[in-house]
């Protein structure tokens, strides 16, 4: 996700921001990630990556010589292990020796020289690995597993040797690639390490005001308070970290700070559009953040979607004294996402899973970890098949099943929409309606748009072009309680 106009870039979903922990302790990663794996075979076939020295794989030569990648094939996590990496090279090793057309590929796209199938050694894995995580060496890998777990067991004692073998380390990303986690000070501040905070000033750490920024953006406030003690002030654009995040602690701290509610351009609408749009998911911290902004003169539209985004249920009540067909109304996009607002007109720019425009309050709370918002609404009538509207190419109609499956909390880490399906089957929802659907997803690998005609919800999840997207637990529900493809 590298959402330019409202926040810094990032590298990938929410491990630059400090959310879910991917720990490859968890379970073995695969030799490339599998949008790659599909890329680096195209290459691969139609000889793309090969150059003046580099003789077809299958006479036994691989490509060598420069580093050619762009972007890196592999994601390094935010708390990589060095273990699970080991195996991962000794796998890698052994699909290059049994010819596996990707391995060989990525083998190709990273090792800095030619070499013959046959001659490549486990420490030549290695290497081509690490490149494709995007980092310099194996060696600088192996320094990068071992700073990251200084920091997150607070030794400080193995802190000091690693910064005394290679002081450089102080200054340099934590990960060994550029990332928005940095340099030790501010990884440890993004992961609330108070006591390597503590070493790591006194040992010299400069990159006190982006470590701030970080412990704001995660609410971590000893630590933040310590930065400002420092010397660290609320820059310009300060607010929008927070915002980001959905975190409402570290946006109070940076305002009671005499921060500007507004972004690095001065632009006072970016937070409160950033809040609407972001594709953090946290329901309670985003009511909260919105009430900030609110208590501080930022003025929400008062409008049934507005009371969604809010979680504000006394609002919809008297939105639905107002209008008696609220509750299977349809929303057009800049209804849910206001220009008013600062939201932007595109509609792939507001980041959820199922297509929200046309949508009724029940799909946008399905989206946004409504439960509550939801269970209102089915209280007070809402039929849980309500469909959205169906636009003029015919794509649209799905029910609020349909974005329990496809689903951006998933994308956050959040563990299940189970609720949200278990609240819908026990009213009789319909799991094997149709309807066409198209998705285009923005800030991944894959940005193309596309269709999923005459689909149902087990349908739409198994068919998803981005599996990362689709909430498995919710899927096994729609599949036992009958769903068909």
């Amino acid at each position: 996700m590298e959402w330019t106009r409202f926040c810094v870039p990032l590298a990938s979903g929410l491990d630059n921001l400090g959310g879910p922990r991917y720990n490859l302790s968890a379970h073995r990663a695969h030799s490339v990630r599998e949008k790659n794996r599909v890329l680096l075979l195209k290459l691969h076939n139609v000889g793309s990556l090969r150059t003046s020295f580099a003789q077809n794989a299958e006479s036994g030569r691989l490509l060598g010589g420069p580093y050619m990648q762009n972007q890196p094939l592999r994601h390094i996590p935010v708390r990589p292990n060095l273990s699970q990496l080991r195996h991962q090279a000794k796998d890698f090793l052994r699909d290059i020796r049994a010819g596996d057309a990707a391995a060989i590929a990525e083998f190709q796209a990273s090792y800095p020289r030619p070499i013959e199938i046959g001659d490549v050694t486990l420490a030549a894995a290695q290497i081509a690995m690490a490149r494709s995580y995007g980092v310099a060496s194996w060696a600088r890998l192996v320094t990068a597993c071992r700073v990251i777990e200084a920091i997150w067991a607070q030794d400080r004692g193995q802190l000091r040797a690693l910064l005394t073998d290679n002081p450089a380390l102080l200054m340099e990303d934590a990960r060994g690639v550029p990332g928005n986690w940095g340099a030790p000070l501010s990884y440890a501040a993004t992961a609330g390490c108070a006591d390597v905070v503590e070493f790591l000033l006194e040992y010299g750490s400069e990159d006190i005001q982006y470590a701030f920024e970080r412990a704001c953006l995660r609410g971590n406030l000893g630590i933040a308070q310590r930065l400002v003690e420092k010397g660290a002030r609320p820059q310009p654009g300060a607010v929008m970290g927070p915002c980001e995040t959905l975190n409402p602690v570290g946006l109070r701290f940076l305002l009671d700070l005499g921060a500007e509610i507004a972004d690095a351009e001065g632009n006072p609408l970016a937070p409160l559009a950033l809040l609407l749009q972001t594709y953090s998911r946290n329901a309670k911290g985003k009511h909260a953040c919105l009430e900030l902004l609110s208590e501080r003169g930022v003025q929400l539209p008062d409008t049934a979607p507005m009371a969604v985004h809010r979680g504000r249920i006394d609002l919809l009540e008297r939105h639905l004294q107002l209008d008696s067909r609220l509750l299977t109304r349809h929303f057009s996009h800049a209804e849910i996402f206001p220009p008013a607002c600062g939201c932007d007109g595109d509609e792939t720019l507001a980041l959820h899973g199922t297509p929200l425009a046309g949508g009724t309050l029940l799909h946008i709370a399905v989206d946004y970890d409504e439960f509550e918002v939801a269970e209102w609404l089915v209280d007070r009538g809402t039929p849980v098949d309500a469909p959205a509207a169906i636009d003029s190419e015919g794509f649209g109609g799905h029910s609020a099943l349909f974005g329990c499956v496809v689903w951006q909390p998933n994308t956050n880490g959040l563990v299940s929409s189970e609720r949200f399906v278990r609240l819908f089957l026990d009213h009789g929802a319909d799991v094997n309606v149709r309807v066409s659907l198209r998705k285009q997803l923005r800030f991944t690998e894959d940005e193309t748009c596309h269709e999923y005609p005459d689909v149902t919800p087990r349908g739409w999840g198994e068919q998803f072009h981005d599996s990362s997207w689709v909430n498995k637990p919710a899927l096994r529900m729609i599949i036992e309680c009958g769903g068909e493809i």
